[in-house]
């Protein structure tokens, strides 16, 4: 077996940050590291969930309702099933009525910037934490900036990104390569390169999925 102590396994997250579940899985991941010992170098990845979604966004409620058909009563037990889900994970889900989801292109056009200066994995956090929990409107560009400057990234320079547009065709790429490879729901994770999972899947499959994943780089 190899000395987890000392294991660092890649993993890359395909994610959207309008994604409870990818956030949850994220949690979840971590307890799996701390429970093996091991240590990741974790990069994020941009998904659309809602790609056509216009600027001003959706009711929250409204859209579920929409888009997988769910009664008013089915959609507040879900929320309350992933509130109780967020709680045992550290994960503050404050849905109200006046949830909404949003476009979130821009915030994958941060995250991108934030990859080159080392602040990726911080920011990626951090916008979970404005939309999840402080209901902030993170399509809304000062919303952005502010949640940038909070990690260290600088704001005239995030700015200059999103106004500009210049990484816009990045990350259209970098989308492109993910769903050509058959990803078609978030989050999906691949361990070391190999091992690809979908959905958020619990600490204790993560742990053996990372213990499979030390065993081969130990091979």
């Amino acid at each position: 077996m190899p000395d987890t102590d000392s294991t660092v396994i890649d993993i890359d997250i395909v994610s959207d940050v309008m994604c409870p579940w990818c956030i949850v899985g994220f949690r979840q991941l971590e307890q799996a590291l701390g429970t093996t010992g091991m240590g990741a170098r974790v990069r994020w990845h941009p998904f659309e969930l809602n790609p056509d979604m216009p600027p001003e966004g959706q009711n929250l409620a409204e859209h579920i309702a929409e888009k997988y058909g769910s009664s008013p009563e089915q959609s507040a037990q879900n929320r309350a099933h992933m509130q109780a889900l967020g709680r045992d994970l550290g994960i503050d889900f404050a849905f109200s009525p006046d949830s909404r989801i949003v476009n979130s292109f821009d915030a994958h056009q941060l995250l991108d910037f934030a990859l080159a200066q080392g602040l990726q994995h911080p920011l990626k956090l951090a916008l979970f934490k404005a939309h999840f929990t402080d209901q902030r409107d993170v399509s809304d560009r000062a919303v952005l900036l502010d949640v940038a400057e909070s990690v260290g990234l600088d704001r005239s320079e995030a700015e200059d990104v999103l106004q500009s547009g210049k990484l816009k065709d990045s990350v259209r790429e970098k989308q492109a390569f993910w769903t050509s490879n058959g990803i078609s729901g978030v989050p999906s994770m691949v361990f070391g390169g190999k091992y690809l999972v979908t959905g958020a899947q619990g600490a204790e499959n993560y742990a053996q999925i990372l213990r499979k994943a030390a065993e081969d780089e130990a091979s």
